[in-house]
């Protein structure tokens, strides 16, 4: 059993909906908890409508993996094609961090699934979702959640703004 933080975003088509059916779909994976969503910015160089973001925690008998392909087979569900990096997205789904049972860290450096995410300390559309929902959350190797998101730059995170319009 391991237990992996997800990060899911979408800027294409119905946002909500793809985000919700991922949500979903995750049930059957062992969903611990979801953030409520998030809209940001875009990140990146492409020029592209915003995002609506969310942090999911789930826990299952998947390895690093098979977090990984279970998130390829969300986002090939959703339509996801893969043409421009950084570009619009029906379904990004990202692994952000994976644990084991006796709750040590799931190291990579392989290309395909670098553990924990090389980036997510610097995504404030990471870290303000994980952080309303786990409050003690670590990003193993940059330490708390909570200290990540008070080094950013306040505008970062004044731009990922609660949506209150799911149902």
């Amino acid at each position: 059993m391991t237990r992996a933080v997800l990060s899911l975003g979408a800027n294409v088509g119905d946002r909500a909906g793809a985000l919700r059916a991922a949500i979903t779909a995750l049930k059957d994976d062992g969903l611990v908890a979801r953030s409520t969503l998030y809209e940001t910015p875009p990140w990146g160089p492409v020029e592209q409508p915003p995002y609506l973001n969310a942090v999911v925690v789930v826990r299952g008998p998947r390895d690093a993996r098979g977090w990984l392909a279970r998130a390829a087979e969300l986002e090939q569900a959703a339509g996801r094609t893969r043409e421009v990096r950084f570009g619009p997205r029906t379904l990004d789904v990202d692994v952000i961090v994976v644990t084991g049972d006796d709750g040590a860290p799931v190291i990579s450096h392989d290309p395909q699934l670098t553990l924990p995410h090389p980036r997510a300390h610097e995504r404030a559309f990471v870290l303000v979702p994980w952080l309303t929902l786990d409050p003690g959350a670590v990003l193993p190797g940059h330490g708390r959640v909570a200290d990540l998101v008070a080094a950013l730059p306040p505008e970062d995170v004044a731009a990922v703004v609660r949506w209150d319009h799911l149902h």
